[in-house]
Formats: structure tokens, sequence, C-alpha cells
């Protein structure tokens, strides 16, 4: 039982780690633009790089598990990552940096596929909703302090404070390219988790149906349902939703209101990810009060109007609109990804790597998004946003699921 919870343990600070060196993107773009001189456009590449990973590995990452086994599987995920994150630290270019990316995209979609099954054989089942919902906790909390590391050593390497690790990173890190650091950083986080993951024995997983992915008469079925295209374009919008805001904000602040990215940016950024932490807990509220269609159309509209003020308001509204659509962009992840497991009746676990290469949304928004944005202005560009938002609020009109969520209908179902 202790060796379990152990596990327990390792597979939340997993989800951190994955969080971690995921949702950096949005605060250092400004930086990268600057240090490489690139245009919107170009800029738009760098999400592409490491999202579009999800596309190309979702599905081939579940049957490598299935094949080899977990622990292969995760070590081969962090080493991705590590040496993604070596390449671009030791050679700072941006064709380095898309090379870069896109690794440590890869070892991010492995981990993905493994970490739900393991985390609901070693919590054990009957606690794997408590247990996911926690792990989504360790998922926020990491994205809300990455952005306070890279203000953290961008304000203290190569400055007058000392300390082994800004000593260190200064002996490493160029002085005009101080956001460097932060892949240090995670190169050696990411070879801490291969050391760890290498001396820790794994329980036996045994799938179950709906976590098995089958790429034969399974996925022909499914691909042939409109309904799956649908959904998976769900997912797809939700995503990109996300990261075409996330990976834009402080780009957007430092262009239109002066703000720097280091401090102020970073900051925006921080309480978006926090939001949106926050914003799940209340939304596991309100799925057991009302229909999950509601819900998502509810906070749908709720990140439409959010997003208007952000992009059209003054400073301090921008400031405060942008994290705010954070929240309430918080459910829908959650709530696209029950409708679609519903709404078909089988091989669930085949339609959730589908679902997962939906991912590969965060690749393709931002892109449209930069490249609007060379010949527009971001401004413009990012009312691109108001059409997978679009399409996220007329899945709660469309959406007919077989089995509804399940809601209170007196005081006894509480407890």
């Amino acid at each position: 039982m202790q060796r379990n919870i152990f596990i327990v343990v390792l597979i939340l600070l997993i989800f951190f780690v994955i969080s971690f060196l995921t949702n950096i993107l949005g605060p250092i773009i400004p930086d990268i633009v600057k240090s490489f001189s690139l245009s919107i456009g170009l800029a738009g590449f760098l999400p592409f790089a490491f999202f579009v990973a999800y596309g190309v590995m979702s599905i081939p990452a579940g049957l490598m598990v299935e094949k080899y086994g977990e622990k292969p599987v995760l070590l081969l995920a962090f080493l991705l990552a590590f040496f993604g994150a070596l390449l671009f630290a030791i050679i700072p270019s941006f064709a380095i940096a898309l090379s870069s990316l896109f690794l440590i995209g890869i070892g991010m979609a492995m981990l993905q596929v493994v970490i739900n099954p393991l985390l609901r054989v070693a919590g054990g089942e009957e606690k794997f909703a408590f247990f996911s919902v926690l792990a989504q906790l360790f998922f926020g909390g990491a994205s809300f302090l990455s952005p306070m590391l890279y203000s953290y050593l961008v304000l203290n390497v190569h400055s007058d404070n000392s300390g082994f690790l800004i000593e260190t990173l200064n002996n490493l890190v160029p002085e005009n390219l101080k956001w460097v650091s932060l892949y240090w950083v995670f190169a050696v986080i990411a070879l801490l988790m291969v050391v760890v993951i290498a001396l820790v024995k794994f329980p036996k997983v045994d799938l179950l149906e709906d976590e098995r992915m089958d790429v034969g008469h399974s996925f022909k079925e499914l691909v042939a349902n409109k309904s799956v295209w649908l959904f998976f374009l769900g997912i797809f919008a939700y995503v990109g939703t996300e990261q075409g805001i996330a990976n834009w904000i402080s780009q957007f602040l430092q262009t239109y209101h002066s703000v720097d990215p280091a401090t102020d940016g970073a900051a925006v950024i921080s309480y978006f990810w926090g939001l949106l932490t926050v914003g799940c807990f209340l939304g596991l509220v309100l799925l057991k009060i009302f229909d999950s269609r509601k819900v998502l159309i509810f906070f749908t509209s709720g990140a439409i109007l959010a997003l208007a003020f952000a992009l059209f308001g003054s400073k301090a509204v921008a400031m405060n609109a942008f994290p705010v659509t954070g929240f309430f962009a918080s459910v829908m992840y959650s709530v696209i990804f029950s409708l679609a497991l519903n709404s078909v009746p089988r091989h669930h676990g085949t339609f959730s790597g589908i679902l997962c290469a939906g991912i590969a949304g965060g690749a393709v928004v931002p892109l449209i998004v930069g490249g609007l944005g060379e010949l527009f202005g971001l401004q413009m560009a990012m009312l691109f946003l108001f059409v997978p938002l679009a399409y996220i609020f007329s899945i709660g009109i469309w959406a007919r699921p077989l089995v509804n969520n399940d809601t209170i209908t007196s005081i006894k179902d509480i407890f």
C-alpha cells in the first residue's frame, strides 16, 4: 500500500512537470520574438511545433504503452524532454527552438497517455475521481507558478544577486538571453524525473476496455461516425482557444499597453492559469446541479464576453479580463470530453486517443493568430478566437449524449 501511495505522489508530480513545461511558452514569446528578431507570424510556429506533437504521438503512444508497459514509455518521454530542453539551452536559436519544442511536445504527449490508467491502479478505482481532481490541482498549480519562475530568473540572472542557482546560470546563459535559463532548469527537472522513474518499481496495469487502443476495426467504426469528428473538433477548438489566448496574452499587453512581459505580463498569465484551476472546482459543483450542456453554454458565453473586454478595454480592464477568460474556459475540456464519451456506446479507449489527438488544436490556432497578426495586427488577429469559442458554444446546443451527467435531485443525493 505504501508503494502505491508513493506512485500516486509520483504521478501528481508528473502532472505538475507536464504543466510546468507546457504552459511556459506564453510568458516567454515576447522575449523570443525580441531575441531572434521574429515577426508575429514566425512566432506562431513556436506553439505549433510543441502542440502538433500531440496530433502525431497520442495514438502511437497508446500502442506503445500496451506493447512495452508504462515505465519504459515514461522513461523515454522524459529523456525526449531532457534532450529537447538541453538542445535549446545549449544552442538558443529559432530553428533549434522548433526542433526542441517538438521533442518536448512528443514527450509530454506520451506522458498524458500513460498517467491516467496508472493513477487509477495506484490510487484505487474507488478513489480515482478524487485523485483525478487532485491531479488537475497540481497541473493548474504548475501553470500558475511557471511564469513566476520565469520572472524570477529574468530579473536575477546576470544581476547583482548571488546564490548557487543564479551563479551557475550566469556561467551558462548569455547576458542578452536570460530567458534561456528556463530551459536549463527544465533540462535538470526532466533528468531528475528520469532518475526517479528508473529507480521506482511500478505496479502492473491491466488496461480497462475503455483505456485500450485499437487502430483496427474500432478505429474504422469510429472515424465513420460523424459525432466522433464533431467532438474531435470540440477538443481541437478548446485547446486552440486556451493556447491561442495564453500564448498571445503577454505579446498583446506589451504591444498595446506597454506592459513588461517579464513582470506584469507574466503575472497576468499566471493569474489566467490560476483562475482556470479555480474554475475547475466550481465547475465540479455546478455539474452536480445542472446539465453539463447548460454549464458549457454559460461558461462559453462568459469567456466570449471576457475576451471581448480584454481585446478592446483599457490596460486595467485587459489585465483583469484575460485571467477571467481562463476562469470561464475551465470546464470546457472536461465537459466536451465527457459529452463525447457519453455519445458513443463503445470503443471509448480508441475514442479517447482520437480526442487526445485534438490537442493539436493548440498548434494550429496560435499559428493562425500569428499569421493574421502579420496582416492585420495582433488585436484584430485575436478576434479569430471567437470562431472556436462559437463552435464550443454550439456543442452545448447540438450534443445529444446517450447518458446525461448525474445531477442532484434531492438532498439525499449529496450523501
